[in-house]
């Protein structure tokens, strides 16, 4: 028969982002996810093109992690820094103010590029790792397409004047999560709020991060700030606060003092109008299932996945998560075995399913316990 076992999780289902209360930011373009289930909390015209402007570097220093983590790159390797990348540190740009012919450590261009927003360390990064900027281009919009970038094209490394680089804020929130999961040390580097560069022939320069949210006491530890004139300010930002992460994303704030505010406040608005709820863990059991003539009378259950709900605080609606399975199961049962599903309901709508699988191993009684337990069974019933 089938075994129905409901855990005892009484929460708030959100439906439709438009059942909170009418919320906008001054933006053209925005978006904010919850970094652990996934859930889009707001959303303003996310798939319309933007240029990325210096949000682009998110890619460049990934692009330079994954060849550190696959043993291509060190960060201690040195770069011949060319003509071409020096005169954008005397053109106006954010800069790092390295000069032609220095040798700089991949770790000190990553830090210029990330804290100090420096274009011209991108441009020697991209040209020490590709040959040139245009190579190196190939391999950021590469590597967009592989994590599901599908409206992005880049051109350059540091997101400065070229129409071929563009994205979308959605675009643009996907990297940031690829980041903080993949390289959750390197992207520490990114809450730094300041880098001194030891420069060559002059005394060292201090800058600041350009991120106008880590000066805020409420949990802001990235991402990249940007501007063009073309599509004014812009700001991929997260926050983190007690065990819960979300990444917002802005594009075409008027002003800096907008950018700082907006983007404040519509992390501010995920962080108060919504709950994080955890429904389960991967390779932790989430219960267990009777077992019908095994040396265990239950088998423990999990998925394999980790499984999380956003929830708006407002409106309370019952979900409900259940085990579902044909028992009690018969052993020999093995690890990773089906035994059903889990299902998260709500007033009987099946919202979504994952198979439930067994834990462990749970091995067959001998022919003799067997036997008696048989007997037991038809004497007494389900003992």
């Amino acid at each position: 028969m089938i075994k129905l076992k409901f855990l005892t999780l009484i929460v708030v289902w959100l439906f439709s982002h438009h059942a909170i209360a009418a919320f906008d930011i001054n933006a053209r373009t925005a978006i904010l996810q919850d970094y652990l289930s996934g859930e889009i909390l707001y959303e303003k015209d996310a798939d319309k093109s933007i240029y990325p402007a210096s949000m682009t570097k998110i890619m460049t220093a990934i692009v330079a992690f994954e060849l550190i983590k696959n043993g291509d790159l060190n960060m201690s390797d040195k770069f011949v820094i060319s003509e071409n990348a020096w005169r954008l540190s005397s053109a106006g740009y954010s800069s790092m103010f390295i000069m032609v012919g220095d040798e700089v450590s991949v770790e000190n261009l990553l830090k210029g590029i990330i804290v100090a927003s420096g274009n011209d360390a991108c441009v020697a990064l991209a040209e020490g790792i590709a040959g040139t900027e245009k190579e190196f281009a190939l391999l950021m919009t590469a590597k967009a397409k592989e994590i599901g970038m599908v409206n992005t094209n880049f051109a350059n490394s540091s997101g400065i004047n070229n129409t071929e680089n563009n994205s979308t804020v959605r675009d643009i929130m996907i990297l940031s999560k690829y980041l903080i999961k993949n390289y959750p040390n390197e992207y520490k580097i990114f809450s730094e709020k300041e880098f001194t560069w030891d420069r060559t022939g002059g005394d060292p320069i201090t800058q600041g991060n350009r991120n106008p949210l880590l000066y805020k006491n409420f949990g802001a530890d990235g991402i990249k700030t940007g501007y063009l004139a073309v599509e004014k300010y812009s700001l991929a930002s997260s926050v983190y606060r007690n065990g819960r992460r979300l990444i917002a994303v802005g594009s075409g704030f008027n002003t800096k003092k907008d950018r700082r505010i907006e983007s404040a406040k519509l992390l501010t608005w995920g962080l108060t109008n919504f709950d994080l709820i955890e429904i389960a863990k991967y390779n932790e059991p989430i219960d267990s299932a009777e077992v019908w003539l095994g040396k265990n009378e239950f088998v423990r259950a999990y998925v394999k996945k980790d499984i999380y709900k956003t929830i708006p605080k407002a409106r309370k609606k019952f979900l409900k998560v259940s085990l579902n399975y044909n028992g009690p199961i018969e052993a020999p049962i093995e690890k990773d075995q089906i035994l059903g599903k889990l299902k998260i309901t709500y007033k009987n709508e099946l919202l979504d399913e994952y198979e439930l699988l067994a834990f462990e191993d749970v091995k067959r009684l001998n022919i003799f316990s067997r036997l008696i337990r048989s007997i037991n069974f038809l004497i007494w019933g389900d003992v």
